[in-house]
């Protein structure tokens, strides 16, 4: 996997991001020509009192779910980065951060204002949970 080195250091900043509560989700996008799936998407959920990513596969017919650690769902999204998806966008309360390959593969890492004014429902979930 030619491009698991600059992925992990990208999704450091995804677990970052969950580490300081100011993720709102992660979006794997844009494909090499039309392929039956079209995205990956991200989003933390709480189960039995610990964050989990739930990954969500969007083909052109169907979704599939999974769910993974925050830890696992890195090998799982890294296997997709150039074959089909070219780009992979962090969303936080902070900054949006933009993972891209070019037509050469060359890596860039792009950061924007934030989209998202608040941050995963599920931080706050994973509160109460813990109160009670």
């Amino acid at each position: 996997m030619p491009f698991k080195d600059s992925f992990s250091e990208f999704y450091s900043e995804v677990k970052t991001s969950i580490k300081e509560e100011t993720f709102a989700k992660l979006t794997l996008a844009k494909t090499i020509g039309n392929t039956e799936l079209m995205n990956i998407y991200a989003r933390l959920i709480v189960i039995e009192n610990d964050l989990q990513l739930e990954l969500k596969f969007k083909f052109q017919k169907e979704e599939i779910v999974e769910i993974h650690t925050i830890d696992k769902a890195f090998n799982r999204l890294v296997e997709f980065i150039n074959n089909p998806f070219l780009s992979a966008i962090l969303f936080t309360t902070e900054r949006d951060l933009t993972y891209k390959l070019n037509k050469k593969r060359a890596v860039s890492v792009n950061e924007q204002a934030p989209s998202f004014a608040h941050a995963s429902t599920a931080f706050m979930e994973l509160k109460e949970g813990k109160k009670e």
